[in-house]
């Protein structure tokens, strides 16, 4: 009796461990995801990423600053005629500039010089204005799904008249982080619309249709932004005073091939920002738009690494950390963490020099607090482990494939995934929601698991995956989690198995119901995401990606009774098969069509592992 408690003790022991797991990853899930500790993982990044950089001499900035208001009077006075005297002077002789970019919104027209300073715009052709989008949040719903964009444009405000038509133009908002205000990220491009640095830089880089947009190279995010990788701290450009060029106390020379850019340098002006590269000190706007233009042309830039992954990854070593370190003695646990929180470190250098950023503060927090438990049952742990992972996979793949799980002893059940090629195939039951309608509730449930058992036994028969049920459809891929022998092949297979075995159900269907019922099927192959999706409570075994996309659009194109195959399969198994080919029919979501074959039969011969 007393070693029963014992092992009752031990078994509670470890499932307080594994809880202190969880709830430590889900902390670090929920911060990183959440944004806490905002100000001191900002304070961190910027002491990581922010490192100085050689300033590139051709960016000039062009200042109106107080000694050129002291000369020409309030700014909200000018006419346009000093822009237009500016451009005359740095284009009209043999030492133009590559780029001339006004950092300045002159969206309302003033008087009569505005046609000077069109008439110079127009004349040459190297002139970028900045313009202003104007943002607000609404819910837009695409395909019946429903999304919030932040970043709907209810107005753009540009160059005035004539103006917009004779010169380039990018929009200059400034996005300001709202933990410091900061000026941390930029938009490359919204909607079709194109920043002001990036118009500069394609201006620079040609101005010409061959010249390409740097939103189309450059590595973004999701909303088509980028962290700005500051050159230098505030005054760190060469900085020339408006008036000074206007007066002719700087040679037109001192601008040759240079990159010109116009804006407000004086403190009354309301352009100025706080930046991550010096603490306590602001940045002209004009100058953040320098960086952000050096920082497009030397190809530098900032991409949040994406604040889910970066979290789920993070989640996974405290959880796995926790697990290790209640199994280690107090100064091998010490030591792990020294090494994790180094390897983050020496990480985030790496991924700097590839422009990612990840959070920095998390992980040692988690790690420091992960150092509380010290003693955990390796084995217990271990076989809690085996099941979770058995119970996760037996609803959904094959036996056969639950065998290799079990006998795999490094295989884990985590969140995350791998680039596979696999086979996917879709069906879906035709003539059903007219039958469902027609019959009672357990007739429709009853019909429903019969066609539904007969898909999981050709898929399971053929070694597939079932990844799962959608209605009276299912999807089932191959050659997922392990690797499978001719998996395309047993792919085509079990479409061919489906549909002998419907004919059999359909004509049940129609002898007890009068209604007809039919199937149509379609199968991909190529590389998808394939992995665990959710969270560490409840996930989903599942392939994302373009294969999986054009797999299910090929079964809601095919007809009653139809396996539709991509050509992608059909080019590997095409000395195996008898099909007639369907033609390039449009996919809705893909730009370009995709040849399609409507499959007779399977030919019997030998396979290999593709």
């Amino acid at each position: 009796m007393r070693r029963g408690k014992g092992n009752g003790k031990k078994e509670n022991k470890k499932k307080i461990n594994i809880a202190a797991a969880l709830v430590l990853a889900i902390f670090t899930f929920l911060s990183i995801s959440g944004h806490w500790f905002a100000n001191l993982n900002l304070t961190l990044q910027d002491a990581v990423y922010q490192r100085e950089n050689s300033v590139d001499s051709s960016i000039k900035i062009i200042a109106i600053d107080e000694k050129t208001l002291d000369a020409l009077g309030q700014f909200e006075t000018w006419t346009r005629e000093p822009y237009a005297e500016l451009i005359e002077i740095l284009d009209g002789g043999e030492y133009a500039p590559r780029v001339i970019g006004f950092d300045i919104l002159l969206v309302n027209e003033k008087g009569d010089e505005d046609q000077l300073f069109v008439d110079a715009c127009e004349k040459y052709s190297n002139i970028v204005m900045a313009g202003n989008l104007v943002f607000s949040t609404k819910i837009e719903t695409t395909d019946g799904v429903s999304r919030v964009n932040a970043l709907h444009i209810d107005m753009v405000e540009e160059p005035f008249g004539e103006l917009s038509d004779v010169v380039s133009m990018g929009f200059a908002n400034t996005v300001q982080d709202s933990t410091d205000n900061a000026v941390r990220y930029t938009l490359l491009e919204v909607e079709g619309y194109q920043s002001f640095a990036s118009a500069v830089v394609q201006m620079a880089q040609g101005g010409d249709a061959e010249a390409e947009n740097p939103a189309d190279y450059m590595p973004t995010d999701e909303n088509g932004g980028i962290y700005i990788d500051y050159t230098a701290e505030p005054g760190s450009y060469e900085i020339l005073s408006l008036i000074d060029v206007l007066e002719g106390n700087i040679p037109a020379a001192a601008f040759e091939d240079s990159i010109v850019l116009v804006g407000a340098y004086a403190a009354g002006m309301g352009d100025s920002y706080p930046v991550p590269v010096t603490a306590g000190a602001q940045m002209y706007g004009v100058e953040i738009q320098a960086n952000i233009v050096q920082g497009l042309l030397e190809q530098r830039s900032l991409v949040y690494a994406g604040t889910y992954a970066n979290a789920a990854v993070c989640a996974a070593i405290v959880f796995l950390f926790t697990l290790l370190a209640c199994a280690m003695p107090v100064w091998g646990s010490a030591l792990a963490a020294v090494l994790i929180v180094a390897a983050q470190h020496l990480l985030s250098l790496r991924l700097d020099e590839r422009g990612l950023v990840i959070n920095m503060i998390t992980l040692p927090l988690a790690v420091l607090a992960v150092l509380v438990w010290s003693i955990v049952s390796k084995y217990a742990a271990e076989a809690l482990h085996r099941r979770k992972i058995m119970g996760a996979f037996q609803k959904y793949v094959a036996p056969q494939v639950v065998e290799e799980i079990a006998k795999n002893q490094d295989y884990q059940l985590k969140l995350g995934g791998e680039k596979r090629h696999i086979a996917v195939l879709f069906v879906d039951i035709r003539g059903f929601t007219p039958l469902s309608e027609a019959l009672q509730p357990e007739e429709v449930v009853e019909i429903l698991n019969e066609y539904l058992g007969l898909v999981t036994d050709a898929i399971f028969k053929n070694g597939g995956t079932l990844d799962k049920f959608i209605g009276d459809a299912a999807m089932a891929v191959f050659n997922a989690p392990f690797d499978s022998d001719d998996y395309i092949y047993k792919a085509v297979c079990a479409a061919r198995d489906i549909a002998a075995g419907s004919e059999w159900i359909a004509a049940t269907f129609q002898e007890r119901f009068g209604k007809k019922v039919s199937y149509g099927i379609g199968v991909n192959c190529g590389y998808a995401v394939v992995g665990n999706i959710g969270s560490e409570f409840r996930m989903d075994y599942t392939a994302i990606g373009d294969t999986v996309n054009t797999a299910a659009r090929l079964e809601a194109n095919a007809k009653a009774g139809q396996i539709l195959i991509s050509e992608a399969v059909y080019e590997l198994l095409k000395n195996r098969l008898d099909v007639t080919e369907v033609g390039e029919i449009p996919l809705k979501g893909k730009s370009q069509g995709v040849m399609v074959y409507s499959l007779n039969k399977v030919c019997a011969g030998a396979g290999g592992k593709q």
